[in-house]
């Protein structure tokens, strides 16, 4: 049986990590490299690095910090923002990024998922999901890096979820808008709803709190991995503390 991933999540804005609550009122949680190296000498199994303000500007990742964080940590990492050609994403990757993920810049060109695929291999690609869920829809958002930029692109998350599958997407993060940052658990049902026709590697994101919740997404839905930020930013627990709790409670995790 594989490991189940744990995976804190770093936003960056200005070259510092921030978090906000459902994606608005984002507060400074410290340095890049500071925390990428504090949570890889915890035992994350990997890091996603968001620039939240990257694609809100029509800008791509500030590559200058990219190279830094493959000194100081030795897990793989993903890195998120404005990646909208093969270029981008190369550039990205020489610098020591093990996967680029995209989430506005398929939507807007879905066909950039098959290039990247095509190009680097699917495992380098990872399509990220902000999706909403408005009167039981579950609606894909775009430009959520700040709340002044958000908005719907009207494409229900099953059939994105299909749509980029068959481009060619090596992993999928279903990140639950209406729990990022609430704490109170992860969102089971989307999960559950999008994962029976999932067939590429999922990640829970959004809502995590406590220790249980992870417990709670690992046995009552099939993901592989799940992500989380204020509750390791935040120091509510550590990695290796949900470890040894996750450990406890059977689930299968890298030690």
């Amino acid at each position: 049986m594989l490991c189940k991933r744990i995976i804190p999540c770093l936003d960056v804005r200005n070259g510092l990590v921030v978090k906000g609550v459902q994606f608005k009122n984002h507060e400074v949680m410290g340095g890049i490299t500071e925390l990428a190296a504090k949570y890889s000498q915890m035992g994350a199994d990997e890091l996603v690095f968001y620039d939240i303000s990257a694609s809100t500007e029509d800008k791509t990742v500030d590559k200058s910090w990219v190279q830094e964080i493959s000194k100081v940590i030795n897990i793989p990492f993903c890195v998120a923002g404005g990646i909208k050609s093969l270029e981008d994403a190369r550039l990205i990757l020489n610098e020591g990024a093990d996967k680029i993920s995209i989430n506005t810049p398929a939507l807007i060109n879905p066909m950039l998922i098959k290039q990247l695929s095509d190009e680097f291999g699917s495992q380098c690609v990872v399509v990220g999901m902000d999706i909403k869920t408005i009167n039981s829809k579950h609606l894909v958002h775009a430009k959520t890096g700040n709340e002044a930029t958000a908005y719907s692109s009207e494409r229900e998350a099953s059939d994105w979820l299909e749509e980029i599958e068959s481009l060619g997407a090596g992993e999928v993060v279903i990140n639950s808008m209406n729990q990022d940052g609430m704490r109170n658990g992860y969102d089971l049902e989307l999960i559950n709803d999008l994962s029976g026709r999932c067939t590429i590697p999922m990640i829970a994101s959004g809502g995590a709190g406590c220790m249980e919740d992870f417990t709670q997404v690992f046995r009552s839905t099939n993901v592989d991995g799940a992500l989380a930020a204020s509750v390791f930013h935040k120091d509510v627990f550590t990695v290796q503390e949900l470890k040894k709790h996750l450990q406890l409670n059977k689930i299968n995790v890298r030690g």
